[in-house]
């Protein structure tokens, strides 16, 4: 198969590729479309791609082969997406005309629901979100289709992100109070997918219009931008009562400057259930994280077949596997916003 690969320089290309074997508790999939994120460029431009392992993360396609031990779960010829663990595995990885996955780590998607592409786009950001909104160890908010009994405020930092669009979304459903940061540009967008406020991150005084504009009463944070400006922003705006935030960067430090808050990563592949390794970091196994995603994910066909969740906006970059390395240029350049590039095999 033909397969984004990293060279022994830590640059990528374009090469033949064995496709991969299966597990008897796994699939194999034929990608139709794969998003990018920007761990992607990161992981080059970082050097943080093993050599022979495959860039990208996020996937949608058509089952093709189940191991013998898929019961109950994915059958071949079913449409399903899900994310792999790029970068690390010469196995694993998106880029590429197959992926094999974890048959409990995708989901199905449901026909006349979302496109492949943008069932793609559906990925790590929507992952993440889930994760740091709903695991008890992150932020633990109420899960759908259940709702908070009393409303809330969270605060989503970088609203136009893709982890933004999908954790507004998914704290709009679970019956939270949102306000977001983003550009004025993306303020009506953000809104029609849940948010009840949205402030501009380059005003004036951003802590201070966040908290007249809910009353000082944020109890919850998601810092989807991941800086330590971001951080302290988010960690800042907590009302008096203290509360909860979460970020998207493994690499800062979950020290808060607030005795009152209390503040956590996400580590998005921990959701395996295995260890593995992260710029030289060894990360142990959470199971725990595994089984609070299977059973997310086992929700999540229903919520789009009930039009609960959106697709978020999409560009899809032209070219394929021959495209990715001028859209993951144009995400290095910042020109990426309230939208997810999306690549169509």
């Amino acid at each position: 198969m033909n397969a984004v690969v990293f060279d022994e320089s830590g640059q990528i290309s374009i090469r033949e590729h064995p496709v991969p074997a299966i597990a008897d508790n796994e699939i194999l999939v034929r990608n139709v479309a794969v998003a990018q994120n920007p761990s992607d460029w990161k992981h080059i431009d970082f050097k943080l791609g093993k050599p022979g392992s495959i860039l990208g993360t996020d996937f949608s396609g058509i089952v093709v082969k189940t191991g013998k031990n898929v019961t109950g779960g994915p059958k071949v010829g079913d449409h399903v997406a899900g994310i792999a663990h790029a970068c690390a595995y010469p196995d694993k990885g998106a880029y590429a005309e197959y992926v094999k996955a974890d048959s409990e780590l995708v989901w199905v998607v449901p026909e006349n629901t979302f496109s492949h592409e943008q069932a793609a786009a559906y990925g790590a950001a929507f992952w993440t979100s889930v994760q740091a909104l709903y695991n008890p160890k992150h932020l633990g908010l109420v899960e759908p289709p259940a709702k908070v009994a009393k409303p809330e405020w969270v605060l989503i930092y970088g609203g136009s992100t893709a982890c933004g669009l999908t954790a507004i979304q998914l704290a709009h459903l679970s019956g939270y109070k949102v306000v977001t940061t983003a550009s004025s540009r993306n303020h009506e967008l953000l809104k029609s997918l849940g948010a009840d406020v949205t402030v501009d991150y380059r005003e004036t005084g951003l802590v201070s219009k966040i908290k007249q504009a809910t009353g000082d009463s944020v109890k919850y944070g998601a810092d989807m931008i991941g800086d330590e400006e971001t951080k302290k922003v988010t960690v800042q705006a907590i009302g008096p009562s203290g509360g909860k935030v979460v970020g998207l960067n493994p690499l800062l430090s979950e020290e808060s400057d607030r005795k009152d808050v209390t503040f956590s990563n996400v580590m998005l592949y921990s959701v395996y259930g295995y260890s593995y390794t992260i710029a030289s970091r060894q990360v142990p196994a959470v199971p725990e994280d595994r089984v609070h995603m299977v059973a997310f994910l086992k929700k999540l066909p229903q919520l789009v077949r009930d039009g609960a969740l959106r697709p978020i906006p999409i560009k899809v970059w032209e070219g394929g596997l021959e495209g990715i390395q001028g859209g993951l240029q144009y995400m290095r350049e910042g020109k990426v916003s309230a939208e997810k590039i999306v690549y169509r095999l």
